[in-house]
């Protein structure tokens, strides 16, 4: 299963800026900026928070499994002047902030909210640690996350497991990540990425406040695969070389909030004649290959959004389908898709894996459905 979270706040903070807050602003950025000589570099980091309850509450009642993993999601807002290689880091976040609601443009600028000096706004003006020269955030560096970026990546989908499960199992509060290149409180370290002389570009995501359909997510992913086909046969080989397949009472809307078991049938297309065919052979279900979280042998779905063709959830240990003495199944929640907007499932059906008889078939079908208020 796939599962997804929408942050509830978040902000940038800004070093040459150093009092502003832009808590409202559609834009988290990670910049570096030197001057003319190529020196004396100011930077930027994001804050971002999720709500993380209901995923505890979820575990606890053995409905997300104790071994999920979980993935922060950036999307790109035009990042520019990037270095060939480089890589950004998460980490939790130390103390409580205020998220404020000030724009980047705002000119006289905003001053109430978290900003680079102050957790809280000018008017409380209560320092991120002691002083104003150690600012710019505080976290916890015992535990982090990363992802190396190279040229042409800007998308973001970094592992950060260790982050929440400290989170879910008290070892520090939830305050949310802070996002940024390797660098100090302060960014007084010339030896990192912040503090350096180097050229690295200027980062840009969408933010919970864009207008777009590319808000920061935080995705859970686990492998929720069921395999009991009681009486049922399955596909063999030579079936899957040319099969049917199709999805069972695909409707077209479902509410935001739904939670749906969705079936899916696999046939051969000609069932081998014999005395005793009648039209009911070719409506015999048999099962497809199940999967493991090995990822070989398998069906799998993935979800993309049809307008823009996005994938959302892609095939993976969290999209394998399941089997009963029914047939094949998958459950979806719907709750992590955007409402008013049209997506639709792709299937990839694998068998013999790693031999040379390997197969790799994928379904699409036009499996189109929309999610609705």
């Amino acid at each position: 299963m796939n599962y997804f979270i929408f942050p509830d706040i978040d902000t940038t903070l800004y070093q040459a800026s150093s009092s502003q807050n832009t808590g409202l602003d559609e834009i988290l950025e990670v910049r570096k900026d030197l001057n003319q000589a190529g020196s004396n570099p100011k930077v930027s980091r994001a804050l971002i928070k999720f709500d993380i309850s209901e995923i505890s509450q979820s575990i606890h009642t053995g409905i997300i499994s104790t071994n999920a993993k979980f993935y922060l999601n950036l999307y790109d807002a035009n990042s520019v002047n990037l270095s060939y290689s480089q890589s950004l880091y998460a980490y939790p976040i130390s103390q409580s902030w205020v998220p404020g609601e000030g724009f980047f443009s705002d000119n006289p600028i905003t001053t109430e909210g978290s900003s680079w000096r102050y957790r809280d706004g000018s008017n409380v003006a209560t320092f991120w640690t002691g002083s104003i020269t150690a600012s710019g955030g505080t976290w916890f560096d015992t535990h982090y996350a990363s992802q190396s970026l190279e040229f042409e990546t800007r998308d973001i989908r970094m592992n950060v497991t260790p982050i929440v499960n400290a989170w879910l199992k008290g070892t520090f509060p939830n305050e949310g990540f802070i996002i940024k290149r390797s660098g100090s409180v302060g960014n007084t370290d010339t030896n990192a990425d912040e503090g350096s002389t180097d050229v690295l570009g200027n980062l840009a995501f969408f933010s919970r406040q864009t207008h777009t359909i590319y808000p920061p997510k935080l995705e859970v992913e686990w492998f929720d695969a069921k395999f009991s086909a009681g009486s049922l046969s399955p596909l063999t080989s030579a079936n899957l070389e040319d099969l049917v397949f199709y999805m069972k009472s695909l409707r077209p809307e479902y509410k935001e909030k739904s939670k749906v078991k969705f079936r899916v049938v696999g046939r051969e297309r000609y069932p081998t004649k014999s005395y005793s065919n009648t039209a009911s052979e070719f409506l015999t279900a048999k099962y497809l290959p199940s999967g493991s979280q090995e990822m070989g042998d398998g069906t799998y779905y993935s979800v993309r959004d049809v307008q823009t063709d996005d994938v959302i959830v892609n095939y993976g240990t969290g999209s394998i389908v399941s089997c009963d003495s029914t047939g094949n199944y998958f459950n979806f929640w719907m709750n992590g898709l955007q409402s008013e907007r049209y997506y639709k499932f792709e299937f990839k059906v694998v068998s013999g894996s790693n031999t040379v008889d390997e197969t790799v078939e994928y379904f699409d079908d036009d499996f189109i459905f929309k999610v609705v208020r």
